[in-house]
């Protein structure tokens, strides 16, 4: 059973030989290959070397276009400055104006930002398709609204004036589904939405104003025959009853969520994967204390499970440690 095979047999409840292993790496894979975040996160063959890399020493069963947050923003006119030890950072482009008129309308072909991701799910499929399982990305209809008002002027407009905030998160939901079947068009089968700043939402808040349009990209992804994983950094226990309608594929948890509150509110068919610290559990960790984390988790998901920790593996994470997080655990 390879890679990909592993992967989707564990979408649909088949039986395994072991979990599969999906952890996001982003600075911790350029680093590995003699890089640096700056160049992982503007050259698509950078990033395409890098996950490669960790794929084949780690035993990853997945490849990831996942770099940073800002694809979409750049092609709305944002302007970014890459970092070579960091996230790049962009300035807002609705930031000191809310005028939606200013936005430029991105086309995943000729934005610069969204072309290279495409090409390198392209990369990927022509070097790995059947192999692995190739992960596209895009941002979520909140995440991306945040990106292009700025986080604190996006949390205002939902409580201040929600009717600019749907209509701004019409404008990336569409967007995002454009992006999203470009992407499954180039060779991805699943397609990752990161929707982060929802876990600093109210349930009523997220159910009325947010839920809908991530509802609206999930149907869009999966009518195209992709298969869609959910991530939404930080606490998202208060927000699981409306998760639970998406009919997410897989759903990404991070460390302080309670994975026997996810699978009682989310049912037996979603895959879920996480939730180690990290930091304190991954990156500090010893490999005894990884292995232990990961049966732990295991157990406490029941049912559909990949090994990942809640987020991102920082760099300066010990080889030893992500060989552990890697390691094959047969299915009993």
């Amino acid at each position: 059973m390879n890679s990909y095979e592993r992967y989707v047999a564990t979408l649909r409840g088949k039986h395994t030989d072991f979990v599969p292993r999906v952890p996001i790496l982003m600075q911790f894979a350029a680093e590995l290959i003699g890089s640096n975040y700056g160049a992982f996160a503007s050259n698509y063959e950078v990033l395409v070397q890098a996950n490669e890399a960790c794929a084949l020493e780690f035993g990853i069963d997945q490849l990831s276009c996942i770099s940073d947050p800002y694809r979409e923003t750049q092609g709305f006119g944002g302007i970014i400055e890459y970092r070579t030890d960091g996230v790049p950072r962009c300035k807002s482009p609705l930031e000191e104006d809310r005028d939606l008129s200013r936005l430029q309308r991105p086309d995943p072909y000729s934005s610069e930002r969204m072309v290279d991701r495409i090409r390198a799910v392209e990369a990927y499929r022509n070097r790995f398709k059947g192999e692995y399982s190739i992960l596209g990305w895009v941002e979520g209809p909140a995440a991306e609204a945040a990106d292009l008002r700025g986080t604190v002027n996006f949390l205002y407009d939902l409580m201040d004036d929600p009717d600019y905030a749907a209509e701004l998160m019409d404008v990336t939901t569409e967007t995002g589904i454009a992006f999203a079947l470009a992407q499954i068009e180039a060779g991805a089968d699943t397609i990752g939405i990161g929707d982060a700043i929802a876990s600093q939402i109210s349930p009523k808040l997220y159910e009325s104003l947010i839920l809908p349009r991530e509802k609206r990209l999930v149907d869009a992804i999966r009518s195209h025959g992709a298969f869609v994983k959910l991530h939404i950094c930080g606490n998202i226990t208060h927000l699981l009853p409306g998760i639970a309608t998406l009919e997410v594929d897989v759903l990404d948890v991070d460390h302080m969520v309670d994975l026997r509150k996810v699978r009682e509110a989310v049912g037996s068919n979603v895959t879920i994967t996480g939730n180690i610290d990290p930091v304190n559990g991954v990156s500090r960790g010893t490999p005894a204390s990884i292995r232990e984390q990961i049966l732990s988790c295991y157990r406490s998901a029941g049912g559909r499970y990949m090994v990942n920790a809640g987020c991102e593996i920082p760099a300066g994470t010990p080889v030893e440690n992500l060989k552990a997080l890697c390691e094959p655990i047969p299915i009993g």
